[in-house]
């Protein structure tokens, strides 16, 4: 407490952003902003637009913060952690507790006030979701932790759906869907890489209990079961030819990656994996907007015709 009113006041605000996890939110807002897209047979309205991602992205650096506070002490234990702002006494727990709060507490005016009450219930049940039910239970209990947990991270692109349309429907579930199951595969990848931090910490991560082969199998299955999942989109007709030819190649380079991660010894294969994931992730709602917009285009020049 004593060292965190000394700290220079660029500093601490460097410090208060590090607690919001800046990139794993650009990626959630990038996955909320596409739902909204797809949502749209148009354009998005621009308030609707800025005001949702401005929303989502607060209720998600909360979420963020609040796990900052929560696994102080663990960060603290973990070489990958241990230079964030609470462990090295940047900021205080309270400070970035009442932080967190504010951003919370912001989020849900915006979303409710602006965009729509659907959207705001659904985004504060997945930062309770993450910052409670996840970080506090799951995390600590059982090796499922990222499976069960990875529902909150699949959240964001329903949340841009229902800004969009004020309803939760099939196509805004199979976007969840897709996320849900690439988190497992995505997660363990890195958490093979992190086995001894998390050892450390005394975290049930899967590495840890059941082993790094044990893990790289589980990886491989549910690339597997992503490929599968990631062709409703097509099945359901919600996207075309151009949307399967990128879910395809993108399924099956993942597929490869997990085959080379559970065929090489080790964890040396690890953080290509968990690279592609992220590069797969980004490229194949590329690939759904893609095909969205390119459907719009021939539906209007028909029409037009």
């Amino acid at each position: 407490m004593e060292i965190a009113s000394q700290i220079p006041l660029t500093t601490s605000a460097k410090a208060y952003f590090e607690t919001t996890k800046p990139k794993v939110v650009a990626l959630l807002v990038f996955t909320a902003i596409v739902g909204m897209l797809l949502a749209s047979p148009g354009v998005v309205p621009l308030d609707v637009l800025f005001f949702a991602s401005l929303g989502i992205a607060l209720a998600a650096a909360s979420g963020a913060a609040i796990n900052h506070v929560v696994d102080q002490y663990i960060d603290g234990v973990m070489g990958r952690t241990k230079g964030r702002p609470l462990p090295t006494g940047t900021l205080s727990s309270q400070s970035v507790l009442l932080f967190a709060l504010f951003l919370g507490v912001l989020s849900m005016f915006i979303l409710s006030y602006t965009v729509n009450i659907l959207t705001a219930l659904l985004a504060l049940t997945a930062l309770i979701g993450y910052a409670v039910i996840y970080t506090m239970f799951l995390k600590r209990h059982t090796p499922h932790n990222i499976v069960l947990g990875g529902a909150a991270g699949a959240m964001p692109p329903v949340l841009g759906w229902t800004a969009v349309t004020g309803e939760i429907n099939s196509e805004a579930l199979l976007l969840f869907l897709i996320i849900f199951i690439w988190t497992p595969p995505h997660f363990w990848a890195l958490a093979i890489r992190r086995k001894n931090d998390y050892a450390k910490a005394g975290l049930p991560m899967l590495p840890v209990t059941h082993g790094i082969a044990f893990t790289k199998l589980q990886i491989l299955l549910y690339t597997f079961m992503l490929l599968a999942v990631s062709l409703f989109p097509f099945v359901t007709q919600m996207s075309g030819l151009i949307y399967l030819c990128g879910a395809l190649s993108l399924g099956i380079g993942f597929i490869f990656h997990a085959y080379r991660l559970f065929k090489t010894e080790g964890d040396t294969y690890a953080m290509k994996t968990f690279a592609y994931s992220i590069f797969y992730l980004g490229l194949l709602f590329v690939f759904l907007l893609t095909d969205h917009y390119a459907r719009v285009l021939y539906h209007s020049m028909s029409s037009v015709s």
